[in-house]
């Protein structure tokens, strides 16, 4: 199965509700950053990109459709040329409502993951070395924080995409348009459902704050420890 549709945009443009629609409408599955903590092949593939080795993209999308979200979205231009029978989809939003909603959920879960849990969890490890060199790093140059930075990348990855992709074959899209510019560049019928719009802003939230929350378990448990000897002593 070759790539059809391939996503071009930042992660929180909208993504997780374009992987549902597409989905609905065929192109299934669609890759997502959702996709790859799971899988020990997706996981070991993007760790390996980040480290700067070349891989296999028949053998990295099999099974998909389509793609769209970090960490593919990074890859865009090169999955463009590899599927020259795909079409691009470049989600868009507000830059600021972009900036202001990234630096709020999945910026600080990387932030957030305790070290001494990536020590005992490789997989994870790697999912939080594979996202920190293609994004945070990759990306942004490690200034996200720099917002003028950030939103700079922000509109010349954009700029890039309508550069390099010729007409015909993209469509630049914001969730907010619903299925009838996207049905309409797919050539599918429109669903009789409304366009899905997944806002995971609140559980990605909870996440950042359970994590942070582990953080502090090694120092818990040291100092419960420490209290334990000091009244054993006693």
């Amino acid at each position: 199965m070759a790539l059809a549709v391939i996503g071009a945009g930042f992660g929180r443009t909208g993504t997780h509700s374009l992987k549902v629609a597409l989905e609905q409408l065929g192109f299934s599955k669609c890759h997502h950053m959702r996709e790859v903590p799971g899988s020990r092949k997706q996981v070991d593939a993007w760790y390996a990109l980040s480290r700067g080795d070349r891989v296999d993209w028949d053998d990295v999308f099999e099974g998909f459709a389509a793609s769209c979200d970090w960490p593919s979205s990074v890859y865009w231009e090169d999955l463009y040329r590899h599927y020259p029978e795909s079409v691009v989809i470049l989600t868009v939003r507000d830059e600021e409502r972009w900036y202001k909603s990234t630096v709020e959920t999945i910026y600080p879960v990387t932030k957030a993951v305790p070290k001494w849990l990536t020590r005992l969890i490789p997989r994870l490890e790697r999912v939080d070395e594979m996202v920190r060199g293609l994004v945070w790093d990759g990306i942004f140059d490690g200034r996200f924080e720099d917002k003028a930075h950030a939103l700079r990348r922000y509109r010349e990855n954009s700029e890039h995409v309508k550069r390099v992709v010729v007409p015909e074959r993209l469509l630049v899209f914001e969730a907010k348009e619903g299925w009838e510019p996207l049905c309409a560049f797919l050539n599918v019928p429109i669903p009789e459902t409304p366009y899905p719009h997944v806002n995971e802003a609140a559980e990605i939230k909870r996440m950042v704050t359970a994590l942070r929350i582990l953080s502090w378990l090694p120092h818990a448990v040291l100092a419960a420890a420490v209290v334990a000897m000091v009244a054993y002593a006693l």
